[in-house]
């Protein structure tokens, strides 16, 4: 989050926050500082269809029809945080960040509005679904940003260098040897776990990163990274699940859910 000319905020997953840190620390030069507030602030995910209504409930000076993905000072239910029009579950939603010493009051205030609280589980199977990659999982050191399938978050035409900037160009150039996809899973009595193989012809020619039950898509999905030349829509693969081969396909590169991404812009 851009708050001025030279003041920046970056949020990152909380597996990441000691490994993103010292990358960053050990980057900086001279006029940049860089401070750590995680134990300083803390997050409420608030999303579905009725969020908006729930923080006119709340009262709050906020402009709640600031598009997606913008940030903003604003004080709701009396207390001062920033709000990020941004959601993991891929529905209308906003993060609330404020102090820690905030929370609590925050949590109980939104709570009293009629929020219903949801757990990782539920986050995990609605952010599976819009294809969302969480770190540690689908996101690694063990696959490149090509690979991952974020190839819209690279400039290799910017004149600046940065770490690993070679590296991808060359990969650019030659081609990456996996590729990220969804896959829609006869899954069984289980969905696929982490780490699941991925079977085509008798090899194995990718693995699962994370699996899950989709219930607004009623399937069991599985993303995953496989060769890069059989991850294109249509291709059937098997993924072994805990001894078992079960059948499944690779999807269309977009979210199975809301595709258009019209539900998080409304």
């Amino acid at each position: 989050m851009r708050h001025g000319e030279d003041h920046f905020t970056l949020i990152t997953a909380a597996t990441a926050q000691w490994h993103d840190f010292e990358i960053l620390r050990n980057a900086l030069i001279d006029g940049i500082t860089l401070t750590d507030h995680t134990t300083e602030y803390s997050t409420l995910i608030v999303c579905g269809p009725d969020s908006r209504a729930l923080f006119t409930t709340l009262g709050t000076d906020a402009d709640l029809n600031a598009p997606w993905l913008s940030h903003q000072k604003a004080t709701v239910a009396g207390m001062e945080c920033a709000l990020a029009r941004v959601s993991f579950a891929g529905e209308l939603g906003w993060e609330i960040h404020a102090p820690v010493a905030h929370v609590a009051a925050l949590y109980k205030a939104v709570t009293d509005a009629g929020a219903k609280p949801f757990g990782m589980w539920a986050l995990n199977s609605l952010r599976i679904e819009k294809g969302y990659r969480a770190w540690k999982g689908d996101l690694s050191t063990d696959y490149t940003l090509f690979e991952g399938g974020l190839d819209r978050f690279v400039k290799l035409d910017k004149p600046q260098d940065f770490t690993g900037k070679a590296a991808l160009q060359a990969e650019k150039q030659q081609g990456s040897k996996k590729r990220f996809v969804t896959l829609i899973v006869d899954a069984g009595d289980a969905d696929a776990p982490y780490m699941s193989t991925i079977w085509h012809n008798g090899q194995i020619i990718g693995e699962t990163t994370s699996g899950a039950w989709g219930y607004r898509v009623n399937a069991s999905i599985a993303l995953g990274m496989m060769r890069s030349d059989l991850a294109i829509e249509g291709t059937e693969v098997e993924i072994e699940i805990y001894g078992e081969r079960r059948r499944a396909t690779v999807q269309a590169d977009a979210p199975l859910w809301d595709p258009e991404n019209e539900r998080l812009r409304a």
